[in-house]
């Protein structure tokens, strides 16, 4: 690309221009790579030069002269932060000398543990390692076990492997559980209670999954004599308990989100807090953060109040309990969830209209044993009523952006956006073309398709095997949502103002928007000498939500495998959903098990791949695969340490 030639050049001139940033990605073979900024080009980096990097660490390197025709090197000159703090493995001993053989395939360097740093691990046990000293790239970490994770292969030691590898532990430090049995035991004081509107008597209620715990948030409903609705969005209280300067506040920066693996929740909060004083369950009184809007039927806000508040939750409904009222058409409170759900699908409605969006994905889910071993798979579907509770939570993040953003009091708000950039125009040239190959033609405006074509194109495909893998690829073309206090709008939603205000129990976020509008409410203007400080907390938010992302999907792949394990021999239905120079990707329908059917595995021919076209060919036979062709095939194996599945056509 241009771009890069250009940025190459100037390495002569500048040379600040002769370094770069980013997190680095490391290939099993320990060969690392760094994306140019704003290009697909990349820079490879040897592993004599990755000066003990690790993969996903944020590193700066020095870019080497560039050579006519040849890739763009580098080297790592400093390593900005650690992606990980510690590894989970086995323990091995040889010659005397104990180590960690590291479960993760991208650490390229056994961890040697000394005698006195093994605390009570015994050799062929699942462990969890803090390196403790790597200076010299030509010499091996040293470490020190900070856990005995239990047996390999054992659902708790590799759910608990996959938390810890990604900085996450269900265990809070002593000073932390302190704090938040006290802030427990003290519970709701009556003074505190004077001090909010009161909200208590009017009809409450909350919306979650059948095994949530923790209720962030409840809807209020009330007819008004003027034909209109006064509709409550009341977000659990959390930054009335979680005090700034605490030992719960550091803890909860540190953590910054909840993390959600197939069998578990990681809370934030301890307990205490998370699933009893600030959850908003039923039939006790709590305290909310609240947005109060009086709307039309159309959906149209008149009026509107943001302020603390007290609740007193009716009842508490699971989705599937709600769906049931609304199919029925009768039941408890069947006539507010009805016309919660028609206002619900007119803000729908205009948000596709302002040019958000559609891109539903399913959900995975797991039925597990006692033994934490998957019987079976099931794709968990999203009904109006996960829509409706959506859309009013939307709603709520949308206008408190905008009140704290356009309101003429404060020249210099200070606000934690989240936000969402435009996708990058080589990126969607990219993906219009594979539209293209996949027979869907789509125009680009402005080197954008625009958001009214991909949804009709989704739309087009509901019913597609197509469906998901269009949706990966659009996906991936997609910039990532991320937190700052510089505003660009939210270009998925098309908003042009957006925060995340309703679910402070499972994001730090949420609690910090939280203390910044009961600053704004207050009068009270945050100096500008602070923004500094709240973008360093932006960054670590959003690290902290792609890192337990990552944990969430790697406990899905993990159980995945696992499922299929038990099953080598078995044939499903599949569907082909990607490829590449090494065979086709299949995903078996029922479960989404995605595995690989390598190339040597196509038969008695001569198979190339033609990227272009995204085919498969066979020289011979001429025989052909292209993406979403349906295919039956059989589990060939399962490998539980590498966490690939391959499959064969039958």
């Amino acid at each position: 690309m241009q771009k890069g030639k250009n940025e190459h050049k100037t390495q002569r001139g500048n040379p600040s221009d002769r370094y770069m940033e980013g997190a680095i990605s490391i290939s099993g073979k320990g060969l690392g790579r760094l994306r140019i900024k704003n290009s697909d080009d990349v820079v490879e980096i040897d592993h004599n030069f990755l000066r003990t990097a690790c993969h996903g660490d944020t590193v700066k390197i020095l870019l080497h002269p560039k050579a006519k025709d040849k890739i763009q090197t580098g080297q790592v000159v400093e390593i900005l932060r650690r992606s990980k703090q510690g590894f989970a493995g086995i323990l091995e001993v040889e010659n005397d000398i104990y180590f960690l053989i590291p479960s993760d395939l991208k650490m390229y360097a056994d961890i040697v543990i000394p005698k006195d740093k093994l605390n009570g691990a015994k050799v062929g046990q699942k462990i969890f390692v803090t390196i403790t000293n790597w200076t010299d790239h030509k010499k091996a970490p040293i470490g020190e076990v900070t856990k005995v994770l239990g047996t390999p292969m054992e659902h708790n030691a590799e759910m608990e492997a996959i938390a810890l590898e990604k900085g996450f532990d269900a265990i809070f430090p002593p000073g932390v559980v302190t704090e938040s049995k006290n802030i427990a035991e003290n519970g709701i004081q009556e003074s505190e209670v004077k001090n909010r509107r009161d909200m208590r008597d009017t009809v409450t209620f909350t919306i979650d999954p059948d095994d949530a715990k923790d209720f962030d948030d409840a809807i209020s409903f009330k007819e008004l004599a003027n034909g209109m609705y006064e509709i409550g969005i009341h977000i659990a209280d959390v930054s009335h308990y979680v005090q700034t300067g605490t030992a719960l506040d550091t803890e909860a920066r540190r953590r910054g989100t909840s993390v959600y693996l197939v069998d578990r929740t990681i809370p934030m909060l301890p307990e205490e807090l998370s699933n009893d004083l600030c959850s908003l369950k039923p039939d006790v009184d709590r305290l909310t953060f609240s947005s109060i809007f009086e709307i039309d039927k159309n959906g149209v806000v008149h009026k509107q109040w943001f302020g603390r508040t007290v609740i007193h939750s009716d009842k508490r409904f699971s989705y599937e309990n709600a769906q049931s009222v609304l199919d029925k058409k009768e039941g408890e409170f069947y006539k507010e969830l009805n016309t919660l759900n028609q206002i619900a699908k007119k803000l729908l409605k205009k948000r596709y209209e302002d040019g958000a969006i559609s891109l539903d994905s399913d959900e995975v889910k797991f039925k597990l044993n006692e033994h934490g071993v998957p019987v079976s798979v099931y794709i968990k579907k999203r009904g109006d009523t996960h829509k409706l509770i959506e859309e009013f939570m939307l709603l709520a993040n949308r206008r408190v952006a905008e009140f704290m953003s356009t309101n003429k009091k404060n020249a210099h708000p200070l606000v934690l956006y989240r936000v969402h950039d435009k996708p990058n125009k080589d990126k969607m040239q990219d993906l219009a073309f594979f539209l293209k190959r996949l027979g869907h033609t789509v125009k680009l405006k402005d080197g954008i398709i625009p958001s009214e074509e991909i949804n009709q194109l989704v739309i087009k495909l509901e019913t597609s095997p197509l469906r998901d893998t269009v949706h990966t690829a659009i996906i991936r073309t997609m910039a990532k949502a991320i937190y700052t206090t510089k505003n660009i709008g939210h270009y998925g939603l098309a908003f042009k103002y957006y925060t995340h205000f309703t679910s402070p129990i499972r994001r730090y976020p949420d609690v910090i928007i939280h203390r910044l509008l009961a600053e704004f409410l207050s009068d009270h203007v945050v100096p500008k000498e602070r923004f500094y400080e709240y973008e360093a907390m932006s960054i670590e938010a959003s690290n902290r939500e792609k890192e337990a992302a990552e944990a969430e999907r790697a406990s899905i792949k993990y159980k995945q495998v696992e499922y299929m394990a038990s099953r080598i021999g078995d044939k499903f239905d599949g569907i082909i959903t990607g490829m590449s120079e090494w065979g086709l990707y299949v995903e078996e329908k029922s479960t989404k098990c995605e595995g690989m059917i390598r190339m040597r595995e196509l038969g008695d021919d001569y198979y190339t791949f033609d990227k272009k076209h995204m085919t498969i060919k066979g020289k011979k036979t001429g025989k052909k695969y292209t993406l979403g062709d349906n295919a039956r095939i059989q589990v060939k194996n399962a490998d539980m340490n590498k966490k690939i599945i391959d499959y064969v056509f039958i």
